[in-house]
């Protein structure tokens, strides 16, 4: 159990973020734990073949602890809502050598008694053992990750945020505490995250005090959780909304003759694409037709007020309105 202290000040602070290579890092659980997240089973069957010749896949792999903890550096806080996985990877390698082994040893000792022999042996250089961990990662997501899982991945790590806001602006605190995870209680300026298995970490309290707590949407975790390192700065990771999404099949289901005579069979697919909210390029890319074709049937649908949309950055994401909904059922 931690718990986390704010103050009223600290809650008014509070922010949503996402980070890229959060998600490559606690994406290499799926390799040795894959039951772990079934929704993305079929993504990471058809990734295999190209992860397998990966040479850095001896390196990737023994970032991942046992219980599925991985060292604290490989995921830093995100300091804007959205930052570039380049700019990220840059944070990775300016990590203070100094801090290596001791996250290293937080995250294998207490589990698996050992350090991986890839990380221990890069331990006389930390330095270089970042470096090649950077490499790594790069060349796992640029041949893996990037071409078609992060479009997909990264729709639902939007459409999160966007949902936490509006709820947020909709119900205050506790309406979004109490619906990150069921591991969460959010009481009298204390949040709290509470396991359902005992977890070995070295502290239960956690003071905000002006720091700022980040709150991160991910695919890779069923509950929320945080730091191994007791002096980290304040960051919750909770199960994104949606993912379950991703399981399913990228092909629209067939319009019914009603809808599609009613709308058009373009506009029709892309309504029933829109249960849950996506991007154009994300519409596009499922459709398998230009951002331009389907911004125009975008723009005809928020006219009739069959779906509504949000920016999020530098991005729109759309979702069916309420009158959507029932025009689909």
């Amino acid at each position: 159990m931690i718990r986390f202290r704010l103050g009223l000040a600290d809650l008014a602070s509070a922010s949503f973020a996402c980070s890229a290579l959060q998600e490559a890092a606690l994406s290499l659980r799926m390799w040795e734990h894959p039951g772990r997240y079934p929704e993305q089973t079929r993504w990471f069957r058809h990734m295999r073949p190209d992860f397998e010749a990966l040479e850095c896949r001896g390196l990737l792999l023994s970032l991942v602890a046992s219980n599925r903890f991985v060292p604290d550096f490989l995921t830093p806080r995100p300091t804007t809502a959205w930052p570039d996985f380049q700019a990220e990877l840059a944070v990775l390698r300016a990590t203070p050598p100094e801090l290596v082994r001791p996250d290293l040893e937080r995250t294998f000792l207490p589990h698996d008694g050992v350090i991986p022999a890839p990380l221990a042996d890069g331990l006389d250089d930390p330095r270089g053992l970042l470096d090649r961990i950077a490499d790594a990662m790069a060349a796992y997501w640029e041949r893996c990750l990037e071409p078609a899982w992060w479009p997909r991945a990264r729709s639902v790590l939007q459409a999160d945020l966007v949902h936490r806001a509006r709820m947020l602006a909709e119900g205050g605190a506790d309406t979004v505490f109490a619906d990150l995870s069921p591991r969460l209680r959010w009481q009298d300026g204390v949040l709290t995250i509470r396991w359902d298995r005992p977890v070995r970490l070295a502290r239960t309290e956690v003071d905000v005090d002006g720091r700022g707590l980040v709150l991160v949407p991910t695919c890779f975790t069923r509950g929320a959780c945080t730091y191994i390192d007791p002096g980290a700065v304040p960051v919750i990771t909770y199960p994104a909304r949606g993912r379950a999404t991703m399981a399913e099949n990228a092909q629209p289901p067939p319009a019914g003759p009603a809808l599609a005579r009613l709308l058009g069979p373009p506009r029709a697919r892309l309504l029933l694409l829109l249960a849950e909210p996506a991007s154009t390029t994300e519409l596009a890319r499922r459709l398998d037709v230009t951002p331009g074709a389907v911004s125009q049937h975008l723009r005809v649908l928020h006219e009739a007020r069959l779906v509504n949309r949000a920016r999020h950055g530098r991005v729109v994401l759309y979702a069916r309105s309420a009158l959507g909904d029932a025009l689909c059922g």
